[in-house]
């Protein structure tokens, strides 16, 4: 018997990490660990395609800032940073008012209707991130969340002949020595797509192969995507186009992203926007669970009216009498009403 793969009753709310869930960037705490000077390490991010090109080199601007970390490292200005203090410093990560909190009481908001547990709908969230997988890792949120996608770094490279050795040394005084993953705006799309086709639940789909769209574990039209500014247009865009929901946020006290966020939704890349303020009265909180809410109620007529149309009424006793003779009888078996005149 043919059967989906998925019930398609499931709701993921995806997120971006910097300057949406928090107001600086995630490696903030790790620069004042080693008294870095944050702004000239990215300074000297933003120059380093040109200086390479000059050389005669070519590099990728969305690997860059991994690569100057790594050169950080053996240059001794992060000495044996591993991916454990990655984690400790994850730790120390400030959210915005309302996170995690809001990761929560939008589950239990889910959870707690009738109608949506009848139909055992829940809520998922997810962060895409160009940031380092191993700090949202160690931060508050990551009890909250159902994946991660984010750039991550291998400790102890394995060593030529690796393949013929019995047993590999792991070395107690770890340290980062390679990227293992990057995600940059753009493969931001693969992790939809993963999330979309439910490869990241089962290995066994492969994010590449030809799936219908009645057999993707999470349809688009029951995605969220929230981010902050131009730099996610191309997740925007997947998301929004295949009838998913995207929302833009902005840090209220600055107005030079209230005016881009406004752009974007003049150009209709999202749905609305608000400030990144997650608190149970603020407006982004209440357009969310709004949305959410709205997402639920389509799943639980759609899947009523399957119902409905798929199965058939149960046989009944057939009456010898006419509609009329009928509508007569029971007319008879009502009790009479009286009429009181003043």
């Amino acid at each position: 018997m043919a059967t989906t793969l998925f019930t398609q009753n499931t709701i993921a709310c995806v997120w971006d990490f910097d300057k949406t869930l928090i107001p600086e960037y995630m490696q903030s705490p790790l620069f004042r660990r080693y008294g870095i000077n944050e702004s000239n390490f990215w300074n000297e991010t933003n120059h380093l395609v040109e200086q390479y090109r000059k050389r005669g080199y070519r590099l990728s601007s969305e690997i860059a800032y991994l690569n100057h970390l790594l050169t950080y490292v053996l240059a001794g200005a992060m000495p044996k940073l591993n991916n454990k203090i990655l984690r400790e410093c994850g730790s120390e990560i400030k959210f915005y008012p309302g996170i995690p909190e809001f990761f929560r009481r939008s589950k239990d908001f889910v959870a707690e209707r009738e109608t949506y547990r009848k139909h055992d709908i829940q809520l998922e969230h997810y962060i895409v991130s160009t940031g380092i997988a191993e700090m949202v890792r160690g931060s508050a949120i990551a009890p909250h969340v159902d994946g991660i996608w984010a750039c991550e770094f291998i400790e102890n490279p394995l060593q030529p002949g690796f393949l013929g050795q019995k047993e590999l040394e792991i070395d107690a005084e770890a340290e980062i020595a390679q990227i293992g993953i990057v995600i940059d705006n753009t493969t931001k799309t693969r992790a939809l797509f993963e999330i979309n086709k439910g490869s990241n639940k089962n290995p066994a789909i492969d994010v590449n192969a030809n799936i219908a769209y009645e057999d993707r574990r999470i349809p688009f039209q029951n995605m969220i995507y929230i981010a902050d500014g131009p730099s996610d247009i191309p997740s925007f865009s997947v998301v929004k186009k295949n009838g998913g929901k995207a929302y833009g946020v902005y840090h209220p006290g600055r107005p030079e992203e209230f005016r881009q966020n406004d752009a974007l939704r003049q150009a209709g890349r999202i749905d609305h926007y608000g400030p990144a303020d997650y608190t149970e009265s603020s407006s982004t909180s209440q357009w969310l669970k709004l949305h959410i809410q709205a997402i639920c109620d389509r799943i639980v007529a759609d899947r009523e009216a399957a119902v409905a149309q798929r199965v058939s009424r149960p046989p009944r006793h057939l009456s010898s009498m006419t509609a009329e003779e009928e509508a007569a009888a029971r007319a008879e078996k009502e009790p009479k009403q009286e009429t009181f005149l003043e």
